[in-house]
């Protein structure tokens, strides 16, 4: 991994054209003073279809002078703009300098349109059609990779249309989670709750909270053992928000549903993370993008 972290590869890149560069101007003088074998008709001795003689003429000046402006060119450019491994260039351009730029010219341009968001409610703003048409983009760009182009999500991956909320969904938590990110941990709690058997009635007992079909003699059993995982989801089972602990009485399976699915969960624990996106968006993108996502589940109140 050394290799990729050292100098080498500028040297290596620098080298080779300052080499290339310097190689073709010696190839156009060598080209310029060899003199070749020639007849006293100034023929080199080859001749194709019985009459056509190759002669021996020097380039033509334009051609020569191409070449020349061509590496005169190459000269100026890697003194003005980076191309020699490490060196910036005089003119101090970047490909992430002009990003940036370009970036924050898009800010500019588009501040009085967020300025006027910003003095919105995300109720009212759920409602009007630009912000949501915006909201909708940035949503397509950063989220629909994880949770899909409808918000339904996937295995995994939350379900953002059905307000059933980890670390709740009122529109501070949903801008809270968008700016900062989330990490969810769920622990592997098998020697805690005892025995594979012991799993196994957890498991059911978690399944009857949801009435899911279970093993009720297995559920009376798993009873006490819940108590293990009481402390994250409750006694009764319903989540705690400030955890971000799941309810398992709602029949919602983020991560699989069924007693084997249950069971791995209880086995090999899981650690799921929402990446924060406040480095990556405006603070007026976020405002945009959390009243878009409160929207999704609250349709009702939205229209």
């Amino acid at each position: 991994m050394s290799d990729f972290t050292s100098n080498f590869w500028s040297i290596y890149v620098g080298g080779i054209t300052v080499v290339s560069i310097l190689a073709c101007a010696l190839l156009l003088w060598f080209s310029g003073k060899a003199k070749a074998m020639t007849a006293n008709d100034n023929t080199t001795g080859h001749v194709w279809d019985g009459d056509l003689r190759e002669m021996n003429n020097p380039l033509p000046r334009w051609w020569v002078w191409l070449f020349i402006i061509t590496i005169i060119f190459a000269g100026v450019y890697l003194a003005i703009y980076p191309g020699l491994g490490t060196f910036s260039g005089n003119a101090k351009w970047s490909a992430v300098g002009q990003y940036e730029a370009e970036v924050a010219k898009g800010n500019a341009d588009v501040a009085p349109l967020y300025a006027k968001f910003a003095a919105m409610t995300p109720e009212d703003m759920s409602r009007d059609p630009q912000a949501m048409a915006i909201g909708e983009r940035l949503f397509m760009n950063n989220c629909s990779q994880c949770h899909g182009s409808d918000a339904r999500g996937a295995k995994g991956f939350p379900n953002l249309t059905d307000g059933d909320w980890l670390h709740g969904g009122t529109p501070d938590k949903i801008k809270e989670t968008l700016t900062l990110g989330r990490i969810g941990n769920m622990p592997p709690m098998a020697a805690a709750v005892g025995t594979a058997d012991d799993v196994k009635n957890v498991a059911n007992y978690v399944l009857s909270l949801s009435n899911s079909p279970h093993d009720s003699v297995r559920a009376n059993l798993g009873k006490e053992k819940f108590m293990v995982c009481a402390a994250c989801h409750g006694a009764d089972g319903k989540g705690n928000q400030a955890l971000g602990a799941p309810n398992l009485t709602d029949n919602i399976w983020l991560h699989g549903f069924g007693e084997s699915a249950i069971m791995a969960m209880v086995n090999n624990g899981k650690v799921n993370q929402m990446p924060a996106q406040g480095e990556r968006l405006s603070a007026g993108q976020i405002q945009v993008l959390t009243s878009y996502v409160w929207g999704l589940s609250n349709n009702s109140k939205a229209k």
